[in-house]
């Protein structure tokens, strides 16, 4: 059931296979006496294509909620112990994941060896559910009411602008004259692709934003504000070096977006014992490092 799983999220026997160290021959000879025993197609297989048949589809759905509940058992067993273990898939944004979250699980797998880690990274929404990851690291909002989260981190958007870019094109004086600039524009996770809302001294304002580049990875539009393409909004715990540097500047510093970082992971987990385990070390990890996040602000007035 397993390989079955891993089949159907990765549309792949070869991923598969490369991803637990096995052949192709080894999955397909698993998954055909899967369908024997359960005496039902659940794979279209063609040169080029792989698709799940409406049986398998129903097979995957009710394996899912079967291997959560092995798991789960298997917790429960080992809830008392030091250490937990066992595979937690887990995914990211690709710049937040390789620049914070790699760091700190390198530290979780030294002080839990027997812990398997498998991190993904994705500037794309996802579907924890149906993908089958069991945790999520997730900067900014959290739409999905289905899910329960945790925040572990602070964290504050900003808006910032390479030196070059204010010398040719001025500083933008209001929220509102954003809208003249060219602005940088980022299209992963939660982003609201050309409107930016911001807290600043009269509460939140939004101004709808236009400009010539946009990339769905933040650290591309980084570099493109660097280089003075455009006027940045982003995270400060990425682009807190390039201020400190000088290679950006912020602007209209009495503004800034909340988006804090997020443990987020399905209901069916509450209770496991690897999730648990590893949302409370990011927590205490993220306590102790600076993400360059408190950024304060004037109170609002009414």
């Amino acid at each position: 059931m397993r390989l079955f799983c891993a089949v159907v999220r990765t549309q792949s026997f070869a991923a598969v296979a490369r991803d637990l160290g096995l052949s192709n021959a080894v999955i397909s000879k698993r998954i055909n006496l899967l369908e024997r025993a359960l005496q039902a197609k659940l794979l279209h297989r063609t040169t080029r294509r792989l698709t799940v048949t409406e049986q398998g589809d129903t097979v995957y759905q009710r394996a899912t909620r079967i291997l959560e509940d092995v798991d789960a058992m298997a917790q429960a067993i080992t809830t008392h112990r030091e250490a937990p273990r066992g595979l937690l898939r887990l995914c990211s944004s690709s710049g937040f994941g390789s620049r914070q979250l790699a760091p700190a699980l390198a530290a979780l797998a030294k002080r839990y060896p027997t812990l398997e880690l498998q991190l993904e990274l994705l500037d794309r929404p996802v579907d924890l559910v149906g993908e089958g990851f069991q945790l999520d690291i997730r900067v900014g909002q959290v739409q999905e009411p289905h899910l329960i989260t945790r925040r572990i981190a602070h964290n504050q958007r900003v808006l910032c602008a390479a030196p070059s870019y204010v010398a040719q094109h001025g500083a933008p004086q209001s929220l509102q004259a954003l809208a003249q600039h060219q602005c940088l524009v980022i299209r992963e996770r939660d982003q609201d692709v050309g409107r930016w809302t911001l807290d600043g001294p009269q509460g939140p304002e939004t101004v709808k934003v236009t400009g010539a580049l946009s990339a769905n990875n933040g650290e591309v539009v980084h570099r493109w504000a660097i280089e003075g393409l455009g006027i940045l909004l982003r995270s400060t715990w990425d682009v807190g070096p390039s201020i400190a540097q000088g290679t950006l500047e912020r602007q209209l510093p009495d503004y800034a977006q909340e988006a804090p970082v997020w443990a987020v992971y399905p209901t069916r987990l509450a209770h496991s014992a690897k999730v648990r385990v590893c949302v409370e070390f990011l927590e205490a990890w993220f306590r102790d490092t600076d993400l360059g996040a408190t950024v304060r602000l004037p109170k609002p007035t009414r």
